[in-house]
């Protein structure tokens, strides 16, 4: 009977890891560090226990950073550990830099038991931690000085209610007026957080001064006004002409833009838009009679006038002065539901892109129809407008034609102004004008306007608001080349409240 033999498996007697000596540490430490100086990554990173991600952040450090050259000098180790300084030359938008700090490494063992760099952010900068990096953070061009249309300076603390405009001109035009931004290296934290400054990269440079449009005289007339009413109102000024901005107030002057980007119900002033809309059919004219009774129904509900007055044997011209709300209700019945809005957009260029230079809102009227449409003729419903847009509206019939507000040149920027589709007619501006300067003259519009002279016309609005105890008070006027409008939120009737900011305005600008 012969023998089973039994094979007996040879296990591999396990290595022990010998400890690193000096001399390991010092050649592997030295190879890294030269391989990285002389902008070798992949032979730096291929002497760590982690190549890929060494190599990425290696080859970050000098394209991101704009590193130009690494100077990396070890220093004696300390067991495993070698410390190492680093002298970084850079060169961002035109300008050199030196940025210069300690790190260190360690050596350690990778699993084949060759000796290798142990690879952590912390040897590319030594506060690095897991999911951090070293980034650039470009910083805004140092401000800019803002001027009037004359050259002088203009501040918040001697103008408050620009004080918004002016930090938004200067943050828009830093880099248009030929400044530029600095750059800085910073760590970049794993939520994207930026923690603080480590190295300037490149000194940021102011751009020329900014001439703007504002005018300080008038300026300082508007916020003067605006202090007088309120505590809540706005006002802004407007060169028909050209439709430069001649100054913008705000009561109070901290806070939001109002002025310019404030949406309000303009209330009666909007008929000046519902008016050219029923000149432009030829079926009104201003000396022809409009009837103006106490209520007109229109779309299923009752509209009236103010205190339910009339007016016996009006003409259109009398209505406008008077603000007779069903006069200008009538002219629905003949009008397209999308006639008012077609002329606010194509004639007066509501709701269209303006390129004023700041943030700003130009208005929006939108199509309707039944009591909604009717509403809209009397500028409440959906319409809505700012103190800018209704600047316009009136600068627009002074002038004849749109010329899109502005607070800065485009020739500045380069920037395009916004053109409507069509111009209003020659003989409608006419119209419009004769009846605001009736209205200057003997309508609603006349206790503000008194002892104003020269070629002027205004025109009141009171826009009711759901869940305010008061309407709002509207006024828009002009005077010459100089046309404005207020708003008084929460007041009462437009000469009133609005009307007086106005009137100051339009006297300072002899």
């Amino acid at each position: 009977m012969g023998h089973a033999t039994h094979a007996t498996a040879r296990v591999p007697a396990r290595r022990e890891a010998t400890a690193l000596s000096p001399a390991e540490v010092a050649r592997t430490s030295s190879a890294f560090l030269a391989a990285w100086s002389s902008g070798d990554t992949a032979k730096a990173a291929g002497l760590t226990d982690d190549a890929r991600h060494c190599a990425g952040q290696l080859d970050a450090f000098r394209t991101e950073l704009h590193a130009t050259s690494l100077v990396l000098t070890g220093q004696s180790a300390k067991g495993t550990t070698v410390p190492f300084s680093v002298s970084a030359r850079f060169s961002a938008d035109g300008q050199r830099s030196k940025w210069d700090y300690r790190s260190e490494l360690t050596v350690v063992r990778d699993a084949s038991g060759r000796p290798v760099v142990k690879w952590a952010p912390s040897v590319l900068y030594p506060t690095l931690g897991d999911g951090e990096k070293l980034v650039v953070d470009h910083s805004a061009a140092p401000a800019i000085t803002i001027l009037d249309r004359d050259g002088g300076a203009l501040t918040a603390a001697e103008y408050p209610s620009l004080g918004s405009v002016i930090s938004q001109l200067q943050a828009a035009y830093g880099t248009a007026t030929g400044g530029a931004q600095g750059s800085d290296i910073r760590v970049e934290g794993a939520d994207g957080k930026l923690g603080p400054v480590l190295h300037q990269l490149s000194q940021g440079r102011a751009g020329k001064p900014l001439r703007t449009t504002i005018d300080a005289r008038l300026q300082s007339a508007a916020e003067q006004a605006v202090k007088t009413k309120g505590p809540d109102a706005a006002t802004v000024v407007v060169q028909p002409s050209t439709g430069a901005i001649l100054a913008v107030a705000n009561q109070p002057a901290t806070g939001s833009d109002k002025a310019l980007s404030g949406t309000y119900a303009p209330g009666s002033t909007f008929k000046l838009i519902t008016a050219s809309t029923a000149l432009e059919t030829g079926r009104v004219s201003p000396d022809k009679p409009l009837n103006c009774p106490k209520n007109f129904q229109y779309g299923g509900a009752n509209f009236h006038n103010v205190d339910d007055f009339s007016l016996q044997n009006a003409t259109m011209a009398q209505d406008f002065a008077q603000s007779c709300n069903t006069a200008f209700i009538s002219t629905a019945t003949y009008l397209p539901d999308n006639a008012v809005a077609d002329e606010a957009h194509d004639v007066f260029g509501i709701g269209l892109n303006w390129s004023v230079g700041v943030p700003a809102y130009s208005g929006s009227v939108p199509a309707a129809s039944g009591a909604m449409k009717a509403m809209s003729y009397i500028g409440q419903g959906n319409d809505l407008m700012s103190p800018l847009a209704m600047a316009s509206v009136a600068s627009t019939v002074k002038a004849g034609a749109f010329h899109q507000p502005f607070l800065v040149s485009p020739s500045v920027d380069g920037r395009t102004l916004a053109q409507p589709p069509r111009q209003l007619s020659g003989s409608v501006a006419d119209q419009v004008r004769s009846m605001m300067r009736l209205t200057a003259q003997s309508g609603t519009a006349a206790p503000a306007m008194a002892g104003l002279d020269g070629d002027i016309g205004a025109k009141t609005g009171t826009a009711e608001v759901d869940g305010q105890n008061k309407p709002n008070s509207w006024f828009v006027a002009y005077r010459d080349d100089v046309a404005a409008a207020a708003t008084v939120p929460n007041s009462g009737e437009g000469y009133k409240f609005a009307g007086p900011i106005v009137a100051a305005i339009l006297k300072a600008a002899n």
